[in-house]
């Protein structure tokens, strides 16, 4: 059950002529230690030119659920020194609810009901974690993304500097050996598979310490599905089904907390706790190796761009290792579906996309290198070639893997 006798009150929504309504959602959950800071990062937004964002241009929503610790009093003291309005709500979910994505879903949906009613066609729902400070700028560079008419901007997350210095030099070279690794295979996928709305640089994380949707794009999707771990991705997930368009902005950061003991099971916490422990522990499973990443990257880029039509007449479900009714049946779903779709169930049934064992960082320093080769080979092709030419695409990514296994 809600408690809104614990809002603070809040003054008339005004976002000027221009500028799009902002409310952050914040779910909370025993974060009195941490959510002052994360309010003071909110509360020292500046625009490109290094002015204070006006007060009356955003909002703060805080749903503080399950809590047994001063977590809705600190956000209250705190909120009494800030140039922006907060509204703190505190609710209990049930056992069965009680987990992360139902206390973001009911952080943001909370907001959309608010901006509904005020900002219906100019709003946008922001959303962070508790134990997360967002950069100076982190409003301002998601509505530029914004304007570029995206209906969704997923942030760049990085770990506290302190925190993670403090977890020891092998934990702090595994992760700058998998960041440096993770760039280069998204740099290979744009350089393969280039998205207008979301051109390089960019990045492939989808995190709920910086999320941000249109109002109009969360309504029709019907808002974030709960699931119990990784509801930010699903949230992403469900607008590129729905043919909405989704930034992964390298300029929205925002940096989080390296705790242990994380608020949701199974979590990021979770992995962290598990990767200091084992130093070699494997690394995410879309870190594959580089030649596999070519060569993925390759046919996605042409399949995306080929006529649904022509993928029977060309033989590409063949190449695929996909022959008779099932190769009818997902030809007959990618008429029907969104290409993301379409590509993930390729992904589960083609024998030439399975992924191969998961990489480890000791190996990371070979990939790295490998994929250094590969980036530079498909510098040095015209687009078109990486993206066109429907003769011999897997020869070329073949070609990779002979010619720097060489």
């Amino acid at each position: 059950m809600l408690d809104f006798t614990a809002c603070t009150s809040l003054p008339t929504v005004n976002s000027g002529p221009h500028r799009p309504y902002v409310i952050i959602a914040i779910p909370a959950k025993n974060e009195a230690d941490r959510i002052a800071a994360c309010l003071a990062a909110l509360a020292m937004q500046r625009d490109k030119r290094g002015m204070p964002i006006p007060a009356g241009t955003f909002e703060v929503l805080i749903y503080v659920n399950n809590s047994n610790d001063r977590t809705a009093a600190v956000a209250r003291e705190t909120a009494a020194a800030l140039p922006h309005p907060v509204r703190v709500i505190e609710g209990k979910l049930a056992p069965d609810r009680s987990n992360a994505g139902w206390a973001r879903k009911m952080a943001m949906d909370l907001a959309a009901d608010r901006l509904a009613d005020s900002h219906p066609s100019t709003a946008c729902i922001l959303t962070t974690d508790a134990d997360s400070c967002v950069s100076p700028t982190w409003i301002e560079a998601t509505l530029a993304a914004f304007a570029t008419g995206v209906d969704c901007v997923a942030g760049y997350v990085d770990a506290q500097p302190g925190e993670i210095i403090a977890l020891g030099s092998a934990f702090l070279g595994r992760g700058r050996l998998e960041d440096h690794y993770g760039s280069q295979m998204t740099e290979i996928m744009a350089l393969c598979d280039p998205i207008s709305h979301d051109p390089w640089p960019n990045h492939r994380v989808s995190s709920g310490a910086s999320l941000a949707v249109t109002l109009q794009a969360y309504r029709a999707i019907g808002g974030l599905t709960p699931v119990p771990v990784g509801e930010d991705a699903a949230l992403t997930r469900r607008l590129e089904i729905a043919g909405l368009k989704v930034r992964h902005a390298l300029d929205v950061c925002v940096t989080t907390s390296c705790r242990f003991d994380g608020r949701a099971e199974g979590g990021a916490a979770d992995t962290m706790q598990y990767r200091h422990a084992v130093a070699n522990a494997p690394c995410d499973d879309d870190l594959e190796c580089a030649f596999a990443a070519a060569k993925r990257a390759i046919i996605k880029g042409r399949l995306r761009r080929i006529d649904p039509d022509a993928l029977l007449e060309t033989g590409w479900m063949r190449r695929l290792g996909l022959e008779g009714g099932l190769a009818s049946t997902i030809w007959s779903s990618y008429r029907q579906n969104p290409f993301c779709e379409f590509w993930s169930a390729l992904e589960r049934l083609s024998p030439a996309l399975i992924r191969g064992p998961a990489l480890c960082p000791a190996d990371l320093p070979r990939e790295i290198r490998r994929a250094d080769l590969i980036i530079n080979a498909l510098r040095n092709e015209t687009p078109a070639a990486r993206t066109g030419a429907p003769v011999g695409i897997c020869d070329r990514a073949r070609s990779f893997v002979r010619g720097l296994s060489a």
